[in-house]
């Protein structure tokens, strides 16, 4: 055999490896632009994951957003480095709205984990919380029975997506 009979079988071999790596990189590329898309469509205000519940145990992953009320206090957890509430939040602070606009004071806490720059950290639960202060002023209620507390950095059980967090609290 020559030379020139193997260069056929060597031309699909480099074919299909050239198609395979531009496969993969297709691929990551598709990824990455699904990603950005389903962030700009939470930053745009479109609906995220939502979870409006009334238990004590919460299981939360780096990039969910939702909802909890618990004993009263409506707890809204914050996906990583955002500040966009969870579908639901108005629906979770009916009774918190119904007390303000009865003459109750409530205090909004923000809260934020221990890891990355505790400066960063600290200005982004301050947004998180003005976030919830405008929806409740958005419903109705008048800012001079609002009452935001310093963002606080909490470890609570360990997993950062639980300190990622704003609380509103009917003041008694």
């Amino acid at each position: 055999m020559s030379s020139q009979d193997d260069e056929p079988e060597f031309r699909v071999a480099a074919f299909v490896l050239i198609a395979a790596v531009i496969l993969a990189v297709g691929l990551a590329l598709g990824v990455g632009i699904h990603k950005s898309r389903s962030g700009a469509a939470a930053a745009s205000g479109a609906p995220t994951a939502t979870a409006v519940v009334s238990t004590t145990t919460t299981v939360l992953g780096a990039d969910d957003a939702s909802v909890v009320v618990e004993n009263g206090v409506v707890r809204f957890y914050f996906a990583t480095g955002k500040s966009d509430l969870a579908s639901g939040a108005l629906d979770a602070l009916a009774d918190a709205i119904k007390a303000a606009q009865g003459g109750k004071k409530l205090v909004i806490s923000g809260f934020h984990d221990a890891t990355g720059d505790p400066a960063f950290n600290a200005e982004l639960a301050k947004q998180r919380a003005f976030v919830v202060r405008d929806a409740l002023v958005g419903a109705g209620v008048a800012e001079a029975v609002l009452e935001l507390r310093k963002p606080e950095q909490t470890t609570g059980s360990g997993n950062n997506a639980e300190a990622r967090r704003v609380e509103v609290v009917i003041a008694p």
